[in-house]
């Protein structure tokens, strides 16, 4: 197993180092887990991480688990292990990683006295029901068990966020309770403050940074000094958010920075986990968000700029760590697997449509309150929610305003569109320089009236928000008002998305937005391949009923990715679209596209 001995980790009573890659079974479709295995291992490298996604395992019910297919974890560690990798596994229940509020599950945000991150009665009393249902599987497969588990993460950087001991100890325990022998630790930004909030005087400690390893080890030195130096995160790219710049690619000196970086490494003796070494997908409704003064989702991509792209591909950083990291080792590169194939399909034509509007009550929930509630307090985790009303009086010239508004909400008076909200587009960059923080609500004017208006306010949620103290980020709407006037009597709609299969579709093309488009083509092959949607603006794609995730014109993502595993001969692919398009016509290429 491994352990510390005179400042050095050893395995099995050898000096040893893990050189570790990041990658999580939850962005990866499980028939592809072998292979981006075996590339890493191809790469010099001796252990995977992978983060453990709450939300995967309990997405809709308290009482209800998930581990099967796509969300076997334990499998995906057993084919770990059958590559000859060792594993580090950080099981949270907090893990941020850009995923869908930090990998909790929504259904926490129904309460209104929970607390999360802390040691909240209500909230540990959740992560304790899944704890005790997850961990003495993971204890099953340590290397003290003749699994790969090496060694496992205390919850995740938590002195980016609080200072609860109490609540570190919980998870500690729980840990131990329910039978991790293997080394724990706490993972922390490199800084004093960091690890003064997130770290445990008695656990081992590990720090996340990007570039310099020769000064992001300063502090914890200081903090460890009789303890071998590693690198929790060793950022080798960046993810993207809707409205910014694709952070993939080769830069220009990309071979001098990560021989740099390797080097730096080797030269303090130090172990380092590369995140991420292949980022994947954010397929469905599971890219999250960060708020910086304003709220920024992130793209279904998380490519990441990783040394193994989206589709598992080798790219120049490959290349570089595989020559530097085997010649440490004075190992011989292993023989390199496949490159994965795509496949041009070409022009799909949508022919038939589905009105959102009119399908609401075949897909939607009807619930009558004499309030305005968040989306979470009827039992909905994503999607859209409608939020319908009726004003009666003699008013003159006015507004209708809404606040709490999480996240793009459509404002129709009288079955007409008046006005859009986009909360991740509510400051102008002059604002956001200035040092504004953005608004969350919105006020639309409306004319003059005598008798009854009917008020319908349609809410899309984007990701919850994965980071700091904005995660309690509940979507939907809280208040509505007529000038100064609190609204009440609702409707409540709550609309999931995916729910396709029980669409009246109709041949010709609807353009009364939201609408769901569909059409057909047929694959020739299981290569991937990808949806090039650029004549439309916002919304969702299904294939075959799987969400591949969300699209934007905002950009910088232009394609989706479609895993070959997933077609068949003859396809369905439906796309939905909230605000408009150019026409009803999507290509299937070969060519992933960032702009």
């Amino acid at each position: 197993m491994l352990e510390i001995k005179n400042g050095t980790f050893y395995m099995d009573d050898k000096p040893f180092n893990v050189y570790s890659g990041a990658m999580h079974y939850f962005r990866i479709p499980c028939e592809y887990w072998a292979d981006r295995l075996k590339k890493l291992k191809a790469a010099g490298f001796n252990t995977v991480e992978t983060y453990i996604a709450w939300n995967v395992h309990q997405p809709k019910d308290e009482e209800v688990y998930d581990f099967e297919g796509q969300n076997n974890v334990f499998e995906f560690i057993k084919t770990a292990q059958r590559e000859g990798l060792y594993v580090i596994v950080r099981p949270g229940p907090y893990i941020c990683a850009e995923w869908e509020f930090g990998g909790f599950p929504a259904w926490l945000l129904k309460y209104d006295d929970i607390k999360l991150r802390c040691y909240n009665e209500r909230y540990i009393g959740f992560v304790k029901r899944y704890f005790d249902v997850l961990v003495p599987r993971l204890a099953e497969l340590q290397v003290t068990k003749g699994g790969p588990i090496i060694a496992v993460q205390i919850e995740n950087e938590y002195g980016s966020y609080g200072t609860d001991k109490k609540y570190l100890r919980f998870i500690r325990d729980n840990l131990r309770t329910n039978g991790i022998d293997v080394m724990l630790f706490t993972s922390d930004g490199e800084s004093k403050y960091c690890l003064s909030g997130g770290s445990l005087e008695e656990e081992f400690k590990v720090v996340n940074f990007g570039s310099y390893p020769k000064t992001g080890f300063a502090d914890l030195k200081e903090y460890q000094p009789d303890k071998p130096l590693m690198c929790g995160e060793m950022w080798c790219g960046w993810f993207d958010h809707f409205r910014e710049k694709h952070h993939g690619g080769v830069d220009i000196g990309v071979k001098k920075r990560f021989s740099r970086i390797l080097n730096e490494f080797f030269e303090q003796d130090a172990s380092f986990n590369f995140y991420m070494f292949h980022g994947g997908t954010n397929f469905g409704y599971m890219a999250g968000a960060n708020y910086a003064k304003i709220y920024q989702p992130t793209t279904t991509s998380y490519d990441y700029g990783a040394p193994l792209n989206e589709y598992g591909d080798y790219t120049k950083k490959y290349y570089i760590m595989r020559e530097l990291l085997c010649r440490k080792q004075g190992i011989e590169p292993p023989e390199l697997p496949p490159r994965p194939q795509t496949q041009y399909i070409g022009e799909v034509k949508l022919t038939e449509s589905a009105s959102f509007i009119e399908n609401i009550k075949l897909n939607g929930t009807k619930h009558s309150d004499h309030f305005a509630h968040y989306m979470e307090h009827y039992g909905q985790n994503y999607g859209m929610i409608l939020y319908h009303t009726e004003i009666e009086g003699d008013y003159p010239a006015t507004s209708i305003a809404a606040d709490g508004v999480h996240d793009i909400a459509s404002v129709y008076i009288n079955g007409k569109l008046i006005g859009r909200f986009d909360r991740s587009a509510s400051l102008t960059k002059k604002q956001i320089k200035a040092g504004m923080d953005a608004p969350e609500s919105f006020s639309f004017p409306i004319p003059a009236f005598k008798g009854k208006i009917t008020v319908d306010i349609l809410v899309e949620a984007m990701g919850r928000i994965n980071f700091a103290k904005r995660i309690h980020d509940r979507k939907g709407l809280k208040n509505v008002m007529i000038g100064d006037q609190y609204v009440y009597d609702f409707d409540v709609y709550t609309i999931p998305l995916d729910k396709t299969e029980n669409l009246t579709f109709t041949n010709g093309i609807n353009e009364s937005f939201p609408v769901y488009l569909k059409g057909k083509f047929k694959a020739r092959s299981k290569h991937d391949c990808f949806v090039d949607i650029r004549n439309f603006t916002k919304g969702y794609v299904f294939v075959n009923g799987r969400n591949l995730g969300r699209y934007w014109n905002v950009g910088p993502q232009r394609t989706l990715y479609i895993p070959g595993v997933w077609l068949k001969e003859e396809n369905e692919i439906i796309v939905f679209e909230t605000q408009g398009f150019k026409k009803p016509i999507v290509q299937i290429t070969d060519k992933h596209i960032f702009k």
